[in-house]
């Protein structure tokens, strides 16, 4: 969920608008996605790098984070989407981490959409942790190293791959966000800031996606 400050900054309105603009965002795409086909949503909203951006700035990306849980938890339940919040808690305020617990379980029955949202997220922390869990089980083997990877990385459930990742704001780069989950993924780029990113953007890129020819390392068998 890219650009939403430096959208913000074209108009000539302080970052705080462009982060409540690009909330709007994240309902209309969590309302497409289910019809467009998509069961498992992941949106990067805080990174753990975030945290050294101005205190007021982070202030605002958190107030507005515990106000997105209370407004939307009885609407994600409605429509069945199952939220998970995924990264450190820690550093987080307590009441936030309530808020983000109160909406796990409101949501947890949910079996349309598994909306993930990444807050306080660092993949390359999350590999580190996960290598060491997985050393800590003793000798084990290739596949057992990267079920246990998975698993460390996931508190245990089971996440997909990544098929695609889409970045708004036309920054290309992955910048640490689901490293070992996107091995294989195919990688999407646009401009459009997040706050003007809508259902018609996520088809776009769906569409872009399903006419692409995912080999996953093997070659074409000639018939």
């Amino acid at each position: 969920m890219d650009g939403n400050g430096r959208w913000a900054n074209a108009l000539g309105r302080p970052r705080e608008y462009g982060h409540r603009r690009g909330a709007e965002s994240v309902r209309r795409v969590v309302e497409a996605a289910p019809e467009l086909g998509v069961d498992t949503l992941t949106l990067y909203a805080f990174s753990s790098d975030n945290w050294a951006r101005p205190a007021a700035e982070v202030s605002v990306l958190m107030r507005l984070l515990k106000h997105y849980l209370h407004k939307e938890a009885d609407e994600l339940q409605a429509n069945g989407v199952r939220l998970q919040v995924v990264g450190r808690r820690d550093r987080l305020s307590p009441p936030l981490v309530r808020a983000i617990e109160q909406a796990e379980r409101r949501t947890a029955a949910g079996r349309r959409l598994r909306l993930r949202l990444a807050v306080d997220y660092s993949s390359r922390d999350l590999l580190v942790e996960a290598v060491r869990s997985a050393a800590a089980a003793g000798d084990i083997g290739r596949n057992d190293m990267a079920t246990l990877l998975g698993q460390a990385m996931h508190a245990g459930e089971p996440t997909p791959d990544v098929d695609l990742l889409i970045r708004t704001g036309g920054e290309k780069r992955l910048s640490d966000f689901l490293l070992w989950e996107c091995a294989y993924a195919e990688l999407y780029f646009t401009p459009v800031m997040w706050p003007e990113f809508g259902a018609s953007h996520l088809a776009e890129a769906l569409t872009d996606f399903r006419a692409r020819d995912r080999r996953f390392g093997k070659v074409a068998v000639a018939s």
